[in-house]
């Protein structure tokens, strides 16, 4: 039974088998009743009829005899019926059967209660008992006589003796019972076969869905369910759709992830390995050399030896600051801040690094020196100072390198941009992901690839969207789009 189209089949065919055995029972019980009421309401007053005839008869005297004559020559017309003479007791005190069989009238009673609703008028059918068979109950006609003076008594009519019972049991046998039964088995079949047709066409989907959620459970990651029809298996199956789009999604984001985190240990490796070794050569030199050893190659080693340390400070400052991004646990402090103050104060700080290496750096101020944004200073001034030490690190000497302003709508755009070597469009794509270079030789003046996922991290945080454009050997400019807070 773990066929679930052999459940359906076999739960619906026993419904229908107790559905039909029910509308069986239902019909042949509901089909006698009506038969009762039928004979009831046409011979409803033949009793009141015949007890006109009857009662000169018991008006003085009781004679069996001559009672039955009459009730035999009354009877000769309807002989399917049984005529009974009753005490106001119920007690049986002459009889007519349709049969003519003998009955023995000792201690036959029969309940009144009955009898008395049928002559009140009670809605019908009223059955009372048959006192030839006392165990059945039966449409009757009833009306009140007197006999001898006693009041009460009543002429009682079954209206269906054993001759009228067993004709219409034979009538029934022959035509009804069959009848309906055939008929009621052609329906019960053909709603079988209905039934199990339906239920057939819906397995059949469950059964498709059923293939391609095993095909994906074995690394068919491609296959997908036909959606039909708008209905719930069609939900199911663009749910499934969409879960597996999402899945196949997550595992290439994956897969990514993994990628970056190997070429994270390369990296980090790399950029350890080197300052380190350094730092330990010119350190091992100055031990060795001991005081024979200049102080000008002492201050040329120590500044070296610096260098480096700062390098690795700024690794793992830059790798702390991006795992608590990613975690989530930096809150700016949103404060009001002058875009022309920011824009002095990075020129000021990167002026002499540019005037070093030759390189131009410009700035063009806002139009309206009072302009504001609401940002973290030192968050905003950390992800700035990475696109511009970006830009400085890519521009030859002669170079130049601007940072400007504009208002645009409600925000502000800051620009950073430069006359270096430029992005290939290939890389464009992902300059953001960290640990990412699109110079894969890794200069020694080059950082992990960190620097610009920091930046947009913390653009992020304040609801900034950065952009880039590049073209190769021309420059490239990146475009920080900042929330205004008014002038």
């Amino acid at each position: 039974m773990r066929s679930f189209y052999l459940k359906i089949a076999v739960i619906f065919s026993a419904i229908l088998l107790i559905f039909g055995a029910l509308v069986v029972y239902i019909t042949m019980s509901a089909s006698s009743e009506i038969a009762q009421e039928a004979i009831q309401r046409t011979n409803h007053d033949i009793a009141s009829i015949l007890a006109e005839d009857f009662q000169p008869l018991l008006s003085e005297s009781f004679n069996q005899e001559e009672i039955e004559n009459k009730l035999s020559e009354l009877s000769g017309k309807n002989p399917q019926f049984d005529f009974y003479l009753l005490s106001s007791t119920g007690y049986v005190k002459s009889i007519i059967p349709a049969s003519k069989e003998k009955v023995a009238l000792d201690k036959i009673v029969i309940d009144t209660d009955p009898l008395d609703r049928f002559i009140n008028g009670d809605p019908l059918p009223i059955l009372a008992g048959d006192p030839l068979r006392p165990d059945q109950k039966k449409p009757f006609s009833a009306a009140n006589v007197s006999i001898m003076g006693s009041e009460g008594c009543y002429l009682y009519v079954v209206l269906e003796g054993d001759q009228f019972s067993e004709a219409a049991a034979m009538v029934t046998d022959s035509y009804i019972l069959r009848g309906t039964l055939t008929l009621l088995g052609v329906i019960l079949f053909i709603s079988l076969v209905t039934g199990l047709f339906v239920f057939s066409n819906l397995t059949s989907r469950l059964q498709k869905i059923k293939r391609t959620v095993k095909g994906f459970e074995r690394g068919q990651l491609s296959e997908r369910i036909d959606v039909q029809g708008n209905d719930e298996l069609s939900d199911l199956s663009v749910c499934f759709n969409r879960m597996a789009d999402t899945l196949v999604d997550n595992m290439k984001e994956i897969q990514k992830t993994d990628r970056l985190r190997r070429e994270l240990v390369a990296n980090v490796s790399h950029d350890l390995r080197s300052p380190i070794a350094s730092i330990q050569g010119y350190l091992e030199t100055i031990q060795m050399k001991g005081d024979s050893i200049s102080k000008e190659e002492l201050n040329s080693y120590f500044e070296t030896v610096l260098s480096n340390t700062k390098k690795l400070n700024r690794l793992i400052d830059d790798l702390f600051k991006l795992s608590k991004l990613d975690a989530e646990e930096v809150t700016p402090n949103l404060e009001k801040i002058s875009m022309a103050e920011l824009i002095q104060d990075l020129v000021q700080q990167f002026k002499p690094i540019a005037e070093k290496k030759a390189i131009t750096l410009e700035a063009v101020f806002p139009e309206n020196p009072n302009a504001l944004i609401e940002a973290d200073i030192s968050l905003m001034n950390r992800a700035l100072t990475n696109l511009i030490d970006n830009a400085i690190q890519h521009t030859p000497e002669g170079g130049k390198v601007t940072i400007s302003s504009i208002k645009s709508g409600k925000d502000f755009v800051l620009e950073i941009s430069d006359t270096g070597c430029g992005i290939p469009e290939a890389d464009l794509p992902y300059i953001f992901d960290r640990f990412y270079q699109a110079d894969k030789s890794r200069s020694e003046k080059q950082g992990a690839g960190l620097g610009l996922a920091i930046a947009q991290k913390i653009f992020r945080l304040h609801g900034a969207q950065v952009m880039v454009s590049s073209i190769e050997n021309q420059g490239t400019t990146f475009r920080v789009a900042i929330p205004g807070n008014g002038f």
